[in-house]
């Protein structure tokens, strides 16, 4: 049955190990091209967070704009790949095409059929999502580090630690349910396309839940000295003690003119110090990396459990 399962999807295999591949050689020569540049370019004491550091960065980010679409693309595009050509495909196109009346009536048994193409395909789905998060952890500090966040950017979180692995194994149960339920393919990957995305804004809104947030009162600024914390909500508080969206009665002006902006807003925010107000910041800490990793990831796993579950169930009850 695995030379079967090979012979049956070798196209999706091929193409998924090459795109790794040509991902793999374009970072890596993005990533060794940077470090030199990097080495030719950076003031003393960078990366850190001198402005120096800061423009050096933004020198980066232009010579390599396209490399960072790829990557900022890539969180949701790859899972829907996966489910798209991996899990739509299994079992959708063996009922568009009749071929499961006869794969299912040889002496192999329709549940072990499944067992093997469900089990196969998803460890080597699994493996894939963990090459992919390996390139991606080593690729990022030659660019980012201590500049970036990777626990508070939700679409960098999504492409390191097991996230990857998790998501596109809940892409490829969500395309096989779908297959079942359609039996066709091109509705099954639409369905997939649409599952993912989401999914993955429901887990957005949902994981400041994960833990209960950090709160912290600032005085004198508005931004955290750690750049890589997950933000949750922000609120000023007066000098009462009372938390307010807004101050509406501070006495302190605040205009908007065109190009003064941020300078304007600066005086704002000096003059609401000055009168004793606060500024209160929930946020998740970076400490919490792996136990949002995991808990996404459990998340994602039982979900995936519960629709390959599904899917074998629809797929023992209907046969033909």
């Amino acid at each position: 049955m695995i030379w079967v399962t090979w012979r049956q999807h070798r196209a999706q295999l091929l193409v998924t190990a090459g795109f790794l591949a040509l991902l793999g050689v374009l970072l890596l020569g993005s990533a060794v091209e940077a470090s030199r540049y990097v080495t030719e370019h950076a003031p003393p004491g960078c990366p850190g967070p001198a402005v120096e550091c800061g423009d050096l960065a933004v020198a980066l980010g232009r010579r390599y704009d396209a490399v960072y679409s790829v990557f900022g693309w890539m969180p949701l595009v790859a899972p829907a790949l996966i489910g798209a050509f991996w899990g739509a495909p299994l079992l959708g196109r063996e009922y568009e095409r009749g071929t499961h009346r006869l794969a299912w009536t040889q002496a192999v048994p329709v549940w072990r059929w499944l067992a093997v193409k469900l089990s196969t395909l998803g460890g080597a789905v699994v493996a894939g999502g963990l090459l992919l998060s390996l390139m991606v952890s080593l690729w990022r500090p030659v660019f980012r580090e201590g500049v970036d966040s990777t626990f508070g950017n939700i679409g960098v979180f999504n492409m390191v630690g097991v996230e990857p692995a998790a998501w596109w194994l809940y892409a490829f149960a969500l395309g096989t349910l779908a297959g079942t339920l359609f039996r066709r393919t091109l509705p099954a990957m639409a369905l997939v396309v649409a599952g993912v995305t989401v999914t993955m804004f429901t887990l957005f809104q949902l994981s400041d839940h994960y833990a209960e947030p950090v709160r912290t009162e600032l005085s004198g600024t508005v931004l955290l000295d750690n750049p890589d914390v997950r933000l949750v909500s922000a609120a000023w508080v007066e000098p009462s003690g009372r938390e307010v969206a807004e101050p509406s009665s501070s006495g302190c002006p605040r205009r908007v003119d065109a190009g003064q902006s941020n300078r304007n807003a600066e005086a704002w925010q000096a003059c609401l110090f000055g009168k004793g107000y606060r500024y209160a910041v929930y946020y998740h800490p970076p400490s919490r990396f792996w136990r949002f990793q995991w808990t996404e990831a459990g998340i994602l796993a039982l979900a995936s459990a519960a629709l390959g579950g599904l899917a074998v169930r629809r797929t023992l009850r209907r046969p033909g």
